[in-house]
């Protein structure tokens, strides 16, 4: 494979890191450089398993010792009963439940889901629904805390969540719309989001495996696969730090102006 194929797949993996934690799709993104730039890799779905994985490596590190102290809580409190480990074990039911509706819809629509992907002036369109969303919520800013998310918070964020199935609409976007739209504070909106994409990774990730044990030029693509993963999963972890902060910033609106122009350039000139 030559270098500038190469070269392809790292600067995917980049677009993928940078608009994964973002409120603008990093699967929209993606079909948009594919009609840009006539990109083949994009036709190669054992890629995009590839640079998710590292977008989900990257999160995990990130938030590790908040998801240990989850899973060790969790675990406590069903040994021992004890309130100082309740609030945890609670959360992490609530992000178990928020997950289930898009693993529904997600495996019953999955073909049609594929079809609609296909058409990038649904992006467009997709980009603008965002634009309005994060419109909004920009000078939300909630009261709710992690341990004041209630279960009805939780099915509420998880059909946002649905909503991003979508092609186009972005999960971090849908699911911070949705968890502010509940009066969560901005932080735990956010922490909330990416606590909401891991399960979400991990079950597209184990879907795929299968398909990419299968590959028949598996060899020839290691090299460019091993890159763009390393590429997405450094790229990610900056990028969500960076968005973190926005959050905290309150500075929606920049994201809100982002996805108008350039949902109305792609539904203009692609």
């Amino acid at each position: 494979m030559n270098i500038i194929k190469v070269l392809q797949y790292v600067f995917l993996g980049i677009l993928q890191g940078f608009t994964e934690p973002i409120p603008v799709s990093s699967s929209g993104h993606l079909l948009i450089a594919k009609e840009l730039f006539n990109f083949d890799m994009l036709n190669d779905m054992n890629f995009e398993i590839i640079v998710n994985f590292g977008s989900f490596i990257a999160i995990f590190f990130l938030y590790r010792k908040e998801i240990f102290k989850i899973i060790t809580d969790f675990f406590n409190y069903i040994k021992t009963k004890e309130d100082k480990y309740k609030k945890n074990y609670k959360y992490a039911w609530l992000i178990v439940l928020a997950t289930i509706p898009a693993g529904i819809f997600g495996l019953i629509f999955k073909d049609k889901i594929e079809i609609l992907s296909g058409n990038v002036k649904i992006i467009g369109i997709a980009l603008l629904i965002t634009c309005l969303a994060l419109f909004l919520i920009k000078d939300a800013k909630g009261k709710k805390e992690k341990k004041d998310i209630t279960v009805l918070d939780s099915i509420i964020v998880g059909l946002f969540q649905v909503v991003a199935l979508f092609p186009g609409i972005s999960r971090s976007g849908a699911t911070i719309v949705g968890a502010t739209s509940r009066n969560m504070k901005r932080e735990t909106a956010v922490n909330y989001s990416f606590m909401l994409y891991l399960p979400i990774s991990v079950a597209t990730m184990i879907l795929g495996v299968k398909d990419l044990a299968g590959t028949s030029n598996l060899n020839t693509l290691v090299l460019p696969y091993t890159l763009g993963f390393i590429a997405s999963m450094i790229v990610t972890y900056f990028s969500a730090r960076w968005f973190i902060n926005i959050m905290k910033k309150g500075k929606l609106g920049y994201f809100s102006l982002y996805c108008l122009i350039a949902g109305i350039l792609v539904i203009l000139f692609l």
